[in-house]
């Protein structure tokens, strides 16, 4: 066998690639290989095969000596301004605030390349971090709410090695533990946060299911910050046990606050469910009591989702129109059966003066705003059926004229109900303030309605009538005082209402609410400098002599203010009142003007931040016109509950969200990125 002696190849030409200083090509019969002068590994280097492929393993090799990648990955790009250096970019790093209507530019950071692992491998100008990267890792599996669960995936594996072949992927339950860690640190910053705050907070708590009929509870804080913005941040997500009480429920809810340390800064509670869970309230509130005073008696404690009364009153009247509802549902499905039936449909329309846009369609069971849309439709061709009916033998699930009323009736109140629920989202801060007038529009709808000679619209109205009360009376008060706070409304709002929902009632009910506003800022005006004292105090128990001789001397406090009221002259809420209401206009912000007028009322301003604060509905927009309720994310219910709560919460906690920009229009923005 002739052997054939491996022989420099002639360079026939310069070969003008950086790459070859740390290659020698050589010949071997027909062939050319590049062998790398570290390791002397061959590579093809035939002309054909380029320099991509050798590039590529310079960055791979261990045995090279020290050289300066970046000028190979520099001789590849033709602009060399703005460079950057990407050795410990994370999202700790970097904070992007996006203008709104600006075209997306590319932006240039500038690191600090110190390395944070002794394993740190130097890339010429670029370091790689190990830790970091896993770090920052597990904090995007956490922000983008993607299963842990990834990082064992083939496809993740191969696109991770390819990106960069240092990075060591890790295990399932490696990225956990460190979503952990992650979750511990971002926990105590919160814990900070609602500690340093000089306002109260108002729990939320929400109801969660899943597929496999396991349910969940999440606690969240709501409040207004020292900027006067809109903020939650969501202390807990527990998974119940199926044999849980309402009392382990309440016992649940008071050890978080307890591992909170919030008791002494809890303002209210906001319940889902505007007819359950009256026990965990009222022990919640019990429990409370024990160590302070509750404001206004704790009549203001106890509020309920205003989305989910609407969701109720609209399961009331679906299931007052069921049996009509399915006569609608097979008139629709008979028309569209066939083109012929169809087109025969349309004739009869035109003959009887149909003139409309809307088609005829099927609802969403799981939407319910759905089936307002095709009630309203289907009221539209309501003579075209008439016509359909005496014309065509087959047809035979025809309405009557009193189902037809019936259907008009609980169409216009869904309208209603629909306007309300959009009412809630119309602001991107959802203070308490907006909920009043769009509640009590419902509430004078009922009272009309209760009175109709129509006996289904005076029984349905009726029933109705009974939920909404109870909703009422634990929250109507709130709701005003919050109203009487917005400068555009003040007491002008609640006695325009009230004298349509009370009639004769009027005037003693718009007193009630008038001297209720009144007890509360004077507890306010008592109490000012409470929050941060109590604080301070909290961390020598909540049984201290601090606190015993405090609470002693709180009637001295009542005393001394009633008797020295009138030598103060005009408080903050009397000249707040006596002041013309603020003109309406679209552009008002009410957060910016308690913000600006804080100065000429500071007592009056403090209790205006934990009234407005209260979250009256916790439903966004579209489970508020859900059939359904929260269901989890299949990938989060199989993770040990422990997991589950970290993931949950730290997204939540590391969600970047520009200021005055919503989450649903946030754009990546480019790095320029040049390593030099």
């Amino acid at each position: 066998m002739e052997i054939v002696a491996e022989t420099p190849a002639k360079k026939p030409k310069r070969l003008t690639s950086v790459v070859w200083n740390h290659f020698e090509r050589v010949r071997k019969a027909d062939a050319c290989y590049a062998v790398c002068t570290h390791c002397q590994k061959k590579l093809s280097g035939s002309s054909n095969s380029g320099t991509t492929h050798l590039r590529n393993h310079l960055m791979r090799c261990l045995k090279r000596s020290s050289f300066d990648v970046s000028q190979i990955l520099a001789a590849k790009r033709k602009r060399k301004d703005d460079t950057v250096s990407i050795a410990n970019v994370g999202y700790d790093d970097v904070h992007v605030k996006e203008e709104p209507n600006q075209p997306i530019m590319p932006i240039s950071y500038k690191f600090d390349q110190e390395s944070k692992m002794e394993e740190a491998i130097n890339f010429g100008s670029v370091k790689f971090d190990q830790e970091r990267s896993r770090v920052d890792l597990a904090r995007m599996i956490m922000i983008h709410d993607y299963p842990p669960a990834m990082v064992e995936h083939v496809g993740f594996k191969i696109f991770v090695k390819n990106l960069q072949p240092m990075f060591e992927v890790v295990t399932s339950s490696v990225i956990e533990a460190e979503c952990l860690t992650i979750y511990a640190k971002e926990r105590q910053k919160v814990f900070d946060i609602i500690h340093n705050l000089n306002s109260r907070i108002t729990l939320a708590i929400g109801m969660w299911s899943s597929p496999d009929n396991v349910e969940y509870i999440s606690l969240t804080a709501n409040y207004i910050d020292d900027n006067w913005k809109l903020q939650k941040k969501i202390l807990n997500f527990l998974t119940l046990d199926s044999s849980q009480t309402e009392d382990a429920l309440s016992d649940l809810v008071i050890k978080c606050l307890m591992d909170w340390d919030v008791d002494r800064k809890l303002f209210s509670m906001t319940l889902d469910d505007c007819f359950s869970y009256d026990d965990i309230a009222l022990r919640t509130k019990d429990w409370l009591s024990q160590n302070r005073p509750l404001l206004k008696k704790g009549e203001l404690f106890d509020m309920r989702c205003a989305s989910h009364l609407v969701k109720s009153l609209i399961q009331d009247a679906m299931e007052s129109l069921k049996p009509v509802m399915e006569k609608i549902r097979e008139s629709i499905r008979f028309v569209k059966s066939s083109l012929p039936a169809h087109g025969k449909f349309d004739e009869f329309a035109q003959q009887v003066g149909v003139n409309t846009e809307k088609r005829l369609f099927l609802d969403n069971p799981m939407r319910w705003n759905s089936m307002y849309l095709m009630l309203e439709a289907a009221l539209e061709y309501r003579s075209a059926f008439y016509l359909l009916q005496e014309n065509d033998p087959t047809f035979s699930v025809s309405l009557s004229d009193e189902e037809w009323v019936s259907v008009s009736t609980v169409a216009s109140f869904m309208k209603l109900l629909i306007e309300v629920t959009n009412g809630f989202s119309v602001s991107k801060y959802p203070t308490a303030n907006i909920y009043f007038p769009e509640i009590c529009d419902v509430h004078i709808q009922l009272v009309d309605y209760c009175k109709s000679p129509d006996e289904f619209v005076s029984t349905l109205a009726a029933k109705m009538k009974t939920k909404f009360d109870k909703y009422w009376n634990k929250c109507g008060l709130g709701l005003a005082i919050a109203a009487i706070l917005d400068p555009r409304f003040k007491m002008k709002l609640v006695e325009y209402y009230y004298k349509q929902i009370y009639d004769n009632e009027a005037s003693d009910r718009i007193r009630e609410v008038s001297e209720g506003v009144r007890e509360l800022f004077n507890e306010y005006s008592i109490d000012q400098g409470s929050i941060n004292d109590e604080s301070g105090q909290a961390d020598g128990g909540s049984h201290g002599t601090g606190n015993v001789t405090r609470d002693r001397l709180r009637g001295f406090d009542k005393f001394l203010h009633e008797t020295s009221n009138h030598q103060s002259g005009a408080s903050d809420l009397d000249k707040y009142l006596e002041e013309p209401v603020f003109p309406r206009n679209h552009d008002f912000s009410i957060l910016n003007w308690w913000k600006v007028h804080t100065p000429r009322y500071p007592i009056l301003s403090m209790m205006a931040r934990d009234i407005l604060g209260i979250p009256v509905s916790t439903l966004t927009t579209e489970l508020a016109f859900s059939t359904g309720g929260r269901v989890l994310d299949n990938h989060l219910k199989s993770v040990d509950p422990d997991i589950r709560q970290a993931l949950i919460c730290g997204q939540d906690w590391l969600r970047m969200e520009p200021e005055d920009t919503n989450a649903s229009s946030l754009s990546v923005v480019p790095l320029a990125i040049e390593l030099t």
